[in-house]
C-alpha cells in the first residue's frame, strides 16, 4: 500500500489512535470516493483505448494483465481505514490524485500530517 511513516510525522500508532469527528469522516469519505472515482475513470479510458487496439488473441491477455495489475495497485493504494487514512491521503496527494482543497474540513493536525506524507 504505502510507504512507512516519515520522521516528524505521525507514526503508525499515533495514526491508529486519531479521533475522527463525524464531520471529518464525511469530508474524508467524500475525498476518498472522489479520488477513487478519478482513478477508476482513468483505468476505464485506458482499457477502452487498449481494447480498440486488439488485433490478435495475445492482445486480449495483455489487456487482462493490465487490468489485473491496476486492480491490485488500486486495492493496495485505496484503503479506507481511519487508522491509515492520513498515509493514504498523503500518498494520493503526492501522486496528484487528491488535492488539499478536497480535505478542507479535517483538523489542522491531520492536514499537517497529510502534507508531510505528501512531500516528495
Amino acid at each position: 500500500m504505502a510507504s512507512l511513516p516519515r520522521p516528524g510525522g505521525l507514526g503508525y500508532g499515533a495514526m491508529r489512535d486519531l479521533n475522527w469527528s463525524p464531520k471529518e469522516k464525511a469530508v474524508a469519505r467524500k475525498a476518498f470516493d472522489r479520488a477513487l472515482q478519478r482513478e477508476l475513470e482513468a483505468v476505464t479510458i485506458e482499457a477502452k483505448t487498449r481494447a480498440r487496439k486488439i488485433q490478435q488473441p495475445s492482445d486480449l491477455w495483455e489487456l487482462e494483465r493490465y487490468l489485473t495489475e491496476r486492480r491490485k495497485q488500486i486495492d493496495r493504494e485505496y484503503e479506507h481505514k481511519y487508522s491509515v487514512l492520513i498515509l493514504v491521503f498523503g500518498n494520493l496527494m503526492r501522486q496528484g490524485r487528491l488535492s488539499e482543497e478536497e480535505l478542507l474540513g479535517l483538523n489542522q493536525d491531520k492536514l499537517d500530517s497529510i502534507r508531510r506524507f505528501a512531500e516528495p
